[in-house]
Parts: structure tokens; C-alpha cells; sequence
């Protein structure tokens, strides 16, 4: 038999970020919020950014996931420059390649959680309904398919925005603050369950958080501090 042989090839770079600045004005006053920073992330990779209230953690996650056009710098996604292309094309991009889970629902309240969970795909233009399905029974919802969010815990509305994000089966994942509105119990479940779905199916994640434990659930933790991002 020929011997084993060792993969020692990089692993493949998702999404990278080169001086990243951004600055908000308060009064007369000039917040420098992003001073300069610098990130590659890998594909399969959760990755937690958490830092003080304030930081710029937000800011950067959306500035990543072309959410947030920066003052100057460059954001890679998968070879495409995000902020180059115009709106169009990265309002494309967010809608098949990137999920979204932020610290709010945000689901529509007359729809059902179902309903709530094809919208990126109704959005595309190719409704997924037994992908819904199936993101919603992989995050414990099976049961739960046609109830409005009202009728919903807020964890399981959480799980219906995780839902939401897997639709269209994107590359990565970004999370703002998930657990934010929830107990820390509930919050924990909802990162494992994060973390289990993304390893699963192979996605990246990148996750903001204020917790510091949670923080550590991940592969990398990166703290913003001062507008610069430190391991």
C-alpha cells in the first residue's frame, strides 16, 4: 500500500478584510470606531468577535458581511469585492451567500414561522419550502411550522431566524448579538445549536458577542479594543 500522505495546504480563505476604517460624528466631536482593521477568515471557521460595549463590534460584523459600506479599506468575499460591484450585486451576494441572524428576530408577525423562513428565498425567486422545512425541523421546529411568532417563545423565534439564514444555503453565517434578548440558558442553546448546524452542513460563522464565555465556544476569539482587533 503506498504510504499516507499529509495535506499541509492553508485552509481555503472565505472572506477577507484589509484596513478597514469607519468613524461616526458626534456633535463636533469625530468617533474613530474601525482604525485600520485587518481580518482573514477561513471557510468552516466560527469565529467570535467580542470586545466592550461600544466597541465597534456591530460595526465591523456588518462592515464584513456588506452590510456597512467603510470609509476606506476593501472587504473579500469568496473572490468578489463587496464594495465594488454596486448595490445590486451585493444585495445578490447577501441574499444567496450570506445568512443573518441579528439580536432582534426582526420576523414578520403576520406571517407564520413557515412563512418567516422562505422569505429569503421568496426574495431570490425560488421558493425552498423543503428546505425551510427541513431548517426549521433541524432547529427543533417540526412541530411548530405554522405558528406566528407571537405564539413563539423567544427562543424559538430565534430558531426561526436561524432557520431563515439556512434557507438559501449560504457560505457563512453572521450573528449579531443572537443571544442578546434571551437568558443565558436559552442563549447558550442557541450558540451550540449555531455551532452544531454551521459544522454540519460545513458553513462559516461569525458571531458578535458580549459574552466572554460564549466567546470561547468557537475555533478563534478576536477582541476589538480601540478601534484595532486583538487575539
Amino acid at each position: 500500500m503506498p504510504p499516507s500522505t499529509i495535506d499541509h495546504s492553508p485552509p481555503s480563505t472565505i472572506l477577507t478584510a484589509r484596513d478597514l476604517r469607519r468613524s461616526f460624528q458626534l456633535g463636533k466631536r469625530k468617533i474613530d470606531v474601525l482604525r485600520g482593521i485587518s481580518v482573514d477568515i477561513q471557510r468552516g471557521e466560527a469565529v467570535f468577535l467580542c470586545g466592550a460595549s461600544g466597541a465597534g463590534k456591530t460595526t465591523l460584523l456588518y462592515t464584513l458581511a456588506g452590510l456597512e459600506t467603510p470609509e476606506s479599506g476593501a472587504v473579500e468575499f469568496e473572490g468578489i469585492a463587496l464594495y465594488k460591484g454596486g448595490e445590486a450585486v451585493q444585495a445578490r451576494i447577501r441574499n444567496e451567500r450570506i445568512g443573518f441572524v441579528f439580536q432582534g428576530y426582526f420576523l414578520l408577525p403576520e406571517l407564520t414561522a413557515l412563512e418567516n423562513a422562505l422569505l429569503p428565498s421568496m426574495i431570490a425567486g425560488r421558493v425552498k419550502r423543503e428546505a425551510a422545512e427541513r431548517a426549521l425541523t433541524d432547529v427543533g421546529l417540526a412541530d411548530r411550522l405554522q405558528h406566528l411568532p407571537a405564539e413563539l417563545s423567544g427562543g424559538e423565534q430565534q430558531r426561526v431566524a436561524i432557520a431563515r439564514a439556512l434557507v438559501n444555503d449560504p457560505s457563512i453565517i453572521f450573528a449579531d448579538e443572537p443571544t442578546g434578548n434571551l437568558d443565558s440558558k436559552t442563549g447558550a442553546g442557541i450558540i451550540e445549536l449555531l455551532l452544531g448546524l454551521v459544522r454540519e452542513r460545513g458553513k462559516t460563522l461569525v458571531v458578535v458577542t458580549h459574552d466572554s464565555q460564549l466567546a470561547t465556544r468557537g475555533d478563534r476569539r478576536l477582541e476589538i479594543r480601540d478601534g484595532l482587533l486583538v487575539a
